[in-house]
């Protein structure tokens, strides 16, 4: 078998926010129970002061690695914020302290596609500033695109700009979902820039462009990950569900994504 492994992500429980904010243990024991090796939630699931021993206690209780902190800020303007950078500050903080683990970037889509090269250029900037920091702590940064409409890199010439000014020492974290949504074959991405590839998201997508349940909608999954073992991808591979299933049953979406990898990755992998 690769070196790859399966985390599982916060966002089917953040899809009701109010429910599960802070509750790490809960989430993390799903995800343990479903199987997952390693997690990955966004800064927002913490909870409100949040610290690195609250994140690290019940990883530990649970046997569970962190696979990646996922950072989404704005980042709109050509340098970070006082309160961008002292937030991207803590998260560097607290991954240095533990093994292993990488920090995911993740810009908040705004509200349209307007000044759309001002605003590529200006996250570019802001990522890199925050990926420099890291570094120095000993910490990689990898940069995570995402598909709402006003997103600033969501379409096929939107991540070749990417790709073309990302700094190196910022890796790619392709979403397979979100590439569908982009109108984008996520195979053919995930071919042309492998090289640039050290982290994944796999969620789902029916062919009219709602979210579907893992391995119910149109992305051929097994044959990404399995191009993957094929190129000695070592990184972890992180399974969502934006499903409305999901959004009302968040547990058991991670139990399912669970099943689904042991089912139907781990064979093609082997």
């Amino acid at each position: 078998m690769t070196h790859m492994r399966f985390a599982c992500q916060t966002y089917s429980w953040q899809m009701t926010i109010d429910a599960y904010r802070g509750r790490l243990d809960h989430m993390i024991s799903v995800s343990a129970k479903a199987g997952f090796a390693g997690f990955e939630p966004e800064v927002v699931m913490l909870g409100d002061n949040w610290t690195a021993s609250g994140l690290r206690s019940p990883l530990a209780d649970h046997g569970v690695h962190l696979a990646a902190l996922c950072l989404v800020e704005d980042w709109s303007g050509p340098r970070e914020t006082a309160a961008e950078a002292a937030e991207a500050d803590k998260v560097i903080e607290t991954v240095a302290g533990i093994d292993g683990a990488i920090i995911n970037l993740c810009q908040y889509p705004g509200q349209d596609r307007a000044d759309l090269r001002a605003r590529q250029d200006n996250l570019l900037s802001c990522v890199d500033s925050v990926s420099a920091r890291a570094a120095a702590a000993g910490v990689h940064c990898t940069f995570h695109p995402n598909s709402p409409a006003g997103s600033v890199f969501r379409t096929d010439a939107d991540y070749g700009y990417l790709l073309a000014n990302l700094p190196e020492r910022i890796g790619f974290t392709p979403d397979l979902g979100h590439m569908a949504k982009g109108g984008m074959d996520p195979m053919n991405v995930v071919r042309l820039h492998r090289d640039r590839i050290d982290h994944l998201h796999v969620k789902d997508m029916h062919a009219d462009g709602s979210w579907a349940r893992t391995g119910e909608g149109i992305i051929d999954i097994p044959a990404i990950t399995k191009f993957l073992a094929d190129t000695d991808f070592a990184g972890w591979i992180v399974l969502e569900d934006e499903s409305p299933d999901a959004q009302a049953y968040p547990d058991q979406a991670a139990t399912r994504n669970g099943a689904y990898v042991r089912e139907v990755l781990e064979p093609v992998i082997i």
